[in-house]
């Protein structure tokens, strides 16, 4: 019998480019003997968060079409338009971020799925996911009820849950000298090791053959 491959993916839910890779940690997620741990970094919650504004927005877009012809990810038209465009908004993923951890805490299987459905609303439907009202919708979309009433009335055990998933987030990322995000750690302990983030956008499955081969 194989050995769990243990993987650590950390990412922010309003990065483009870890919406990018959303299709690869998937993959990753549906293999047997691959064991993934999704742990949100908090790049642009509380002192990360900033007013969205016309130099964000052009340059978000810029990246986003080298994305999109990277991984065949969606990027709309009601998305440029209504978030992008808008000139209202956040560029703060607070919200989305403590949404996931209440996730986590209610219901751990079905973080990822919560994810992509906070990724599509911003990227394919073009809502903004920086706001707590819109994440509030997602989760009772999702029939997510636990969540989101932990969501709307966070008591402190989520609060706490939150603030420590962040800080281990950036304890990785600076063992390893991360960039940034999306970063994806192979192995534990002192046997982890950084997976070249450019995997994320090629072939999923010379990913796994690439992690089952090391």
């Amino acid at each position: 019998m194989s050995e769990t491959i243990q993987l650590t993916y950390l990412f922010d839910p309003l990065c483009g480019w870890c919406y990018g890779a959303s299709p690869a940690i998937g993959k990753l997620m549906q293999q047997d003997e691959i064991e993934v741990t999704i742990i949100p970094t908090g790049l642009f919650a509380g002192a990360g968060a900033f007013p969205m504004n016309a130099g964000f927005a052009a340059h978000a877009w810029e990246a986003d079409q080298r994305i999109a012809k990277l991984t065949g990810q969606v990027f709309s038209e009601a998305y440029r338009k209504n978030v992008l465009e808008s000139g209202t908004g956040q560029i703060d993923s607070g919200p989305a971020t403590l949404a996931l951890t209440s996730v986590r805490l209610t219901a751990p299987e079905r973080e990822f799925e919560a994810l992509k459905a906070i990724q599509r609303a911003r990227y394919v439907e073009g809502r903004d996911n920086g706001d707590p009202a819109v994440i509030a919708d997602i989760l009772a979309e999702l029939g997510l009820n636990e969540a989101a009433e932990r969501f709307a009335a966070p008591d402190e055990e989520l609060r706490a849950s939150n603030a420590g998933r962040i800080e281990a987030a950036q304890a990785e990322l600076h063992r390893f000298g991360a960039p940034g995000v999306p970063t994806l750690i192979a192995g534990e302990g002192q046997d982890a090791r950084l997976v070249n983030s450019s995997a994320l956008y090629g072939s999923a499955d010379e990913l796994i053959a690439g992690l089952r081969a090391a």
